[in-house]
């Protein structure tokens, strides 16, 4: 159960920092952080969080790093369901929370009919700079492949795994630096599922992609490092 917590709560601080940052400080209101800053917060949520509850969970917080964990050999099948189950749970919380402190300002709606509605995902008409379904979907496959060979890698028993939580936060920031245009970058369908699930609309029909381009890449990038990269002796 404790590690169940820990990705529960660690999946809450990645939606309610990533996203929150997105939705309070990005554009506030003529000075604010920008795509680099909320790049930034996302990858100090994982950051923060790997250092205080990855040596209980593991540190996953997204279910395609679950599922490419799996491929690479570094995580049991039989956990996989209860993992993820807790981090969609943490996840929705966590988009509830920011939910429920927007409403505490006058007029604010979510209208869904535009792309990146409340943090949404989005391609066609949803991405933010109009980029295809197709364009949408090689972005995640390929940064969520990345993002899988990163942590593999920087938590290798060969690697210096102090700096592991260093490595993992600052590819999960050069991943949303490059892809926050694209598909306002995913690469994690349990903060996907969370934003839609309040947003509505199409985000939800899109929800999809977010979903099984994430898990494909994280799935091919475990078995790179694995068959390909991982050292087995000294």
């Amino acid at each position: 159960m404790k590690k169940l917590f820990a990705e529960f709560f660690g999946t809450f601080w990645l939606v309610f920092g990533g996203c929150g940052s997105a939705l309070f400080a990005a554009g506030f209101p003529d000075l604010g952080i920008g795509f680099a800053g909320v790049a930034l917060a996302f990858g100090l949520t994982v950051l923060t969080m790997v250092y205080a509850v990855g040596h209980i969970s593991g540190g996953h917080f997204n279910p395609a790093v679950s599922f490419g964990l799996w491929a690479g050999g570094r995580f049991s099948a039989k956990e996989l369901v209860s993992y993820i189950v807790s981090q969609c749970l943490g996840a929705i919380c966590g988009a509830g929370t920011l939910f429920y402190i927007l409403t505490g300002k006058e007029g604010f709606v979510i209208d869904n009919t535009k792309a990146g509605a409340f943090a949404t995902n989005g391609y066609g008409t949803f991405s933010p700079d109009g980029y295809s379904m197709w364009a949408a979907f090689t972005a995640e496959f390929v940064l969520t492949m990345f993002f899988l060979i990163v942590i593999l890698g920087a938590t290798d028993k060969f690697a210096n795994g102090k700096f592991a939580g260093i490595a993992i936060g600052l590819a999960l920031t050069l991943i949303h630096l490059i892809s926050i245009p694209i598909t306002n970058t995913s690469v994690n369908p349990a903060r996907s599922t969370s934003q839609a699930l309040f947003a509505q609309g199409e985000s939800l029909s899109q929800l999809w992609l977010f979903w099984l381009a994430p898990i494909a890449g994280a799935i091919v990038g475990g078995l790179i490092y694995k068959m390909l990269l991982q050292k087995t002796e000294e």
